[in-house]
Formats: structure tokens, C-alpha cells, sequence
């Protein structure tokens, strides 16, 4: 339920405390050390005072705040209830759902990284694709228990930010949105190209490819809604789909038959979860272009 700032600022203790007692996962005295500050001027000035709670806690705190955070894709953990930000969190990214291969990948990496650290790895689950999480897991094994602890840490505040910017309303945002954006030009008439269909897919590896978005271009060439909008852009590998062959055609435009391009695939790979990532098509019925827009 989003509360609004000004409530919290004004509520008492245990009224805030209850309201924010799992931004931190199984945590509340994050939010117990963040209620002596009040009033905060706006969500930032909230988040700042939490996760400097965290930044100034004994490295006890720190290390069972990290232990209460699940495994990923763990099905007895899953079985016997995860906290429901967690729940939703994992199933964003389609943890509740993996292949056998993808299953057993993540099954090996957690068991991998608890043997060698004794805590459980923890990433900001919303901002990634299946497969980045599972290079992560790679990137991340080699390091030592101090880094790691440093940056589990860091992915927690990441996760906190995330659930913070879905309960809590004020004036000010949280810098953790990012959009993901195209247009399609029609440069054989020199207009923007309405009513073409697009489709917005979600690569993967190992598991299914997964489709993220469907839409169709305005009067303007684009899409009412980002594709992707309100949320990280996981990072990870896509595929932007337009049907083309269904618009010329519908304008008379002399064509092969079957046309020369029908569906045009573009494969493109997302690093910046919060950025603003624009993926335009220039388009002929005989030839296409595109390039990295912002």
C-alpha cells in the first residue's frame, strides 16, 4: 500500500516502523533508527537516513541482514514462504518459473557461493535478466568475504531503494527508473510509420525467450508507453521485432511478393538499468536501419 511521506512523518514510531519494517528484509530497526529523524523533506533524505542506519551498524547487523535474505530459485525456501517483496521480486525476473537447465545452473552457483562466503548471494533481482544474474553469480565468485560482504550490502540498499520508491510517496523520486523507448521512421515516404506492430522479447540462454512487451506505433511512429517504463530496464540480451510487411502493404507501396522484408528482428543488449535506452527504426520495404538512441 503506498503511504504517503507526509503520514510517516507525522505517524507514530510504531506506526512508521510497521509501515517500513521490510524495506530491509526482516530488518525493522533499519526503520527504528530512520524514526528518531523525522521529518524528512522528501523520500531521499528517508532513504539516505535508512542506509546510513545500515552503513553504521556493527558488522554482526550487516551479516545477519545479509542471512536474511533467501536464495534465489530455491524451491524449499519458496515452499515454506517468502516474504512477499521477495516473492514478487524473484518472480519479476521469472525465478518461479525456470527451465530444468536454468534450474540446475542456479542450484550449482547458490551452492557454489555459500561454500565458499556462508552467506547466501544477494542481487537487486529487478534490475537483471535470468542469464546476467547467472554471469553475476561467475563475476562475483572469485572475490574474498570482505568484498563480498561490501557488496551484498550494496545490492540490499539497491533492493531497499526499489521497495522504498513502491511504498512511499513524496514530491521527490528515488533515481531507480529507467526506460527503454523506440520510433519507427518511414523514410521511403519521409514520415513517421503508424500502426506497425511491435514486439518486445526478453533472450535468454538456457530457459525460454520471454516476450516483455506488445505495442503498436502512434501517429507519431512510436509507442503510447515505453516499452519498458516505472522500473529498471534489466540488463541483459533482446529482441525488438517490427512487421513491417503488413505496412507497406497497406499503403499500395509496390513489393515483392512475399516482400523483401516482412519482420524485422533487432538484437540489442541493455547494461544500464536506469538509463534511458531508445531503439529507433529507420525503414524502406528494401532496406532498415537503427542506432543507440537516448
Amino acid at each position: 500500500m503506498l503511504q504517503k511521506l507526509s503520514d510517516l512523518n507525522h505517524c507514530s514510531k510504531d506506526e512508521f516502523v510497521t509501515a517500513l519494517a521490510n524495506i530491509f528484509e526482516h530488518s525493522p530497526w533499519v526503520a527504528e533508527a530512520a524514526a528518531g529523524l523525522r521529518p524528512f523533506a522528501g523520500i531521499g533524505a528517508l532513504f539516505a537516513a535508512m542506509t546510513t542506519a545500515v552503513d553504521r551498524a556493527p558488522d554482526e547487523a550487516r551479516l545477519k541482514l545479509i542471512n536474511a535474505h533467501p536464495d534465489l530459485a530455491n524451491k524449499t525456501q519458496r515452499a515454506s514462504g517468502l516474504t512477499a517483496e521477495s516473492s514478487a521480486e524473484q518472480d519479476s525476473v521469472g525465478l518461479d518459473r525456470l527451465s530444468d537447465a536454468e534450474f540446475d545452473a542456479f542450484e550449482r552457483a547458490n551452492s557454489a557461493y555459500r561454500a565458499k562466503f556462508g552467506f547466501p548471494y544477494i542481487v537487486c533481482v529487478r534490475r537483471h535478466t535470468r542469464d546476467s544474474i547467472l554471469r553475476d553469480f561467475e563475476r562475483r565468485l572469485p572475490n574474498d568475504a570482505k568484498a563480498e560482504m561490501r557488496t551484498s550490502v550494496a545490492e540490499i540498499c539497491r533492493i531497499a531503494a526499489l521497495r522504498l520508491d513502491q511504498s512511499v510517496a513524496s514530491e521527490d523520486r528515488l533515481p531507480v527508473h529507467g526506460r527503454l523507448s523506440t520510433h519507427v521512421l518511414d523514410t521511403h515516404s519521409g514520415k513517421p510509420a503508424a500502426g506497425i506492430s511491435i514486439e518486445l522479447t526478453e533472450l535468454s540462454d538456457l530457459g525460454a525467450s520471454r516476450v516483455v512487451a506488445r505495442a503498436t506505433t502512434n501517429s507519431d511512429g512510436r509507442t503510447d508507453q515505453p516499452l519498458i517504463g516505472g522500473r529498471p530496464v534489466p540488463i541483459g540480451r533482446y529482441e525488438l521485432s517490427f512487421r513491417v510487411g503488413d505496412y507497406f502493404a497497406g499503403r499500395d507501396v509496390p513489393m515483392s511478393d512475399p516482400p523483401f522484408l516482412d519482420r524485422i528482428p533487432l538484437h540489442f543488449a541493455v547494461s544500464d538499468p536506469e538509463g534511458h535506452l531508445h531503439v529507433p527504426l529507420l525503414v524502406t520495404p528494401w532496406s532498415y536501419a537503427t542506432y543507440r538512441g537516448s
